[in-house]
């Protein structure tokens, strides 16, 4: 009987065949952060907005966010979004209403339907990795408003906090809209992770949460009257 601590792993045959093509990758990397670089920084100082490509034009959250994005482009900003659909789709289109930049960040995935119809086709910029199209919604962006959402909108939201708290950017406000939504999670982060001495107390400023859009919008042109407005990094 063979001794399983004596059995090694079977490396496939065409492993070392994967290796060009990783080098070869690094190009197409390249290509996306310049692409990404020239057209944002031609655009100017931007909020992103992130939350839900679920929630329905009919939901609260919607309205919320074409609003928000509107009053965002009425201060002068642009909007950045992930391009899809449900809250992305309403800032974008928020932001069209307010006769702002309306900007998409678009990703290819597989049985997705394509950018929204309130994109402006000059701010369209698509990427194949998550990890390119991630530091572009942070290095342009005054300030992210984040509205519920799921996985990808707290992956953006805990990024934001960890360069910030990390001082691997330039502090940017950071607001959640939703208190019914976050309400658990905000509680978690201080009954749990400040308990137990994961995070300081002071973290707890690195972002406000709010129900009010006209306060978010707020929250960011305060900031800048006291700070200057440049890319993050």
């Amino acid at each position: 009987m063979t001794n399983k601590k004596d059995e090694k792993l079977s490396v496939p045959e065409n492993f070392e065949d994967t290796h060009h093509d990783d080098v070869w990758s690094v190009f197409k990397i390249m290509g996306e952060f310049v692409e990404g670089y020239d057209k944002l920084f031609k655009i100017g100082p931007c909020v992103s907005i992130f939350g839900s490509a679920r929630t329905s034009v009919e939901g609260k959250y919607y309205e919320m966010a074409q609003y928000t994005a509107q009053k965002v482009t009425e201060q002068g900003f642009g909007v950045i979004t992930g391009g899809g659909p449900g809250i992305m789709e309403a800032a974008n289109k928020g932001a069209q209403e307010g006769e702002g930049k309306s900007v998409g960040l678009g990703i290819t995935l597989p049985h997705e339907q394509g950018l929204n119809a309130f994109v402006d086709n000059d701010y369209v910029i698509n990427f194949h990795y998550f990890f390119a199209r991630k530091v572009m919604f942070v290095k342009y962006a005054q300030g992210f408003i984040v509205f519920p959402g799921g996985f990808g909108t707290l992956d953006e939201f805990f990024e934001a906090l960890t360069l910030i708290q990390t001082k691997k950017v330039t502090a940017f406000p950071v607001v959640l809209i939703g208190t019914e939504y976050w309400k658990g999670l905000v509680d978690w982060i201080e009954n749990t992770m400040i308990e137990n001495g994961t995070i300081s107390k002071g973290d707890l400023d690195l972002f406000h949460l709010t129900d009010d859009p006209d306060e978010a919008v707020n929250i960011i042109c305060e900031f800048y009257k006291e700070h200057t407005l440049q890319p993050n990094f």
